[in-house]
């Protein structure tokens, strides 16, 4: 396998880890709303995997900068943008006695990047097939 077949089996393999924890995160979201789980305890858990996630999509853009993948770049530069000035500002944690009020704005967040996570998912495996392809001719 060449290394862009590699770097995009990676890229696949990261961004499947993302894609679950925003389902994770849009589940737990559901769950306060219907009142089954406490807002302390979704706190605690939604804020221990925030950072992690948002450092597994700065590692893959950084990859694919590195490595001179400008399409796939160019797709997650908004994404890590958009991380980096929530961590700038930090707004990036939950804050228990404010979730109520902000509820619907994470839950629209969750869902948006549930969304971005899921076709770069397509485009990622898409890539990586074509490499592969690509390799053997």
């Amino acid at each position: 396998m060449s290394g862009e077949a590699w770097l995009y089996l990676l890229a696949v393999i990261l961004n499947a880890v993302n894609l679950f924890l925003q389902v994770f995160f849009v589940i737990m979201y559901s769950d306060l709303e219907c009142d089954y789980i406490n807002v302390f305890d979704l706190c605690n858990r939604l804020n221990t995997y925030i950072l992690p996630e948002a450092g597994v999509q700065a590692f893959l853009t950084f990859m694919f900068l590195i490595n001179g993948y400008w399409v796939a770049l160019i797709l997650n530069i908004p994404l890590l943008a958009y991380n980096i000035n929530k961590i700038v500002n930090n707004n990036h944690l939950l804050d228990a006695t404010e979730i109520f009020r902000t509820l619907a704005e994470h839950k629209r967040e969750g869902f948006i990047k549930l969304g971005f996570h899921l076709l770069m998912f397509f485009f990622y495996l898409y890539s990586m097939i074509v490499a592969l392809i690509r390799e053997e001719d």
